[in-house]
């Protein structure tokens, strides 16, 4: 178990850069079909032991960095600031989430692999966790109460 997890923690870091520079595998489309709303990033800096997070720096120096690297392509973004896990006194899972909305995954994967140095090099400004990269296919729910 011991090697299983130093080698689960030395590959981690080359998976998210490989994840953030190459997200797409033939399997998603580079633009998002009629209907869906788009893509969505998702960024997870799970919690543990002796994890740290800085909220303030993250939200108004390395997502607005990140955002402008993004450009057009960039429908919105918004930031989770983790309080709880599912009750008010279980620890919470993830520090912080922050979450890209783009319209081409394509572009996406081009911006940042132009800019991967300087986003992975601001980590340090503000956590020592290694974050944990979801992209998504966004689909749009009609509430049924709405019509």
């Amino acid at each position: 178990m011991k090697n299983s997890t130093r080698i689960t923690s030395r590959l981690l870091p080359l998976f998210v850069i490989a994840v953030m520079i190459s997200c797409s595998n033939g399997r998603v489309q580079s633009s998002p079909a009629p209907g869906n709303a788009g893509f969505k990033v998702a960024i997870l800096y799970p919690n543990g032991d002796g994890k740290t997070f800085d909220f303030d720096y993250y939200m108004t120096r390395h997502m607005p960095m990140v955002a402008g690297f993004i450009g057009e392509n960039l429908q919105s973004y918004e930031i989770d600031k983790g309080i709880s896990g599912r009750t008010a006194t279980d620890r919470m899972p993830f520090l912080a989430v922050g979450y890209f909305y783009i319209r081409d995954l394509d572009e996406y994967n081009k911006a940042i692999s132009q800019h991967r140095t300087e986003i992975i090099g601001d980590f340090k400004n503000y956590t020592n966790v290694q974050p944990v990269i979801q992209i998504s296919e966004v689909t749009r729910v009609k509430n049924s109460k709405s019509r």
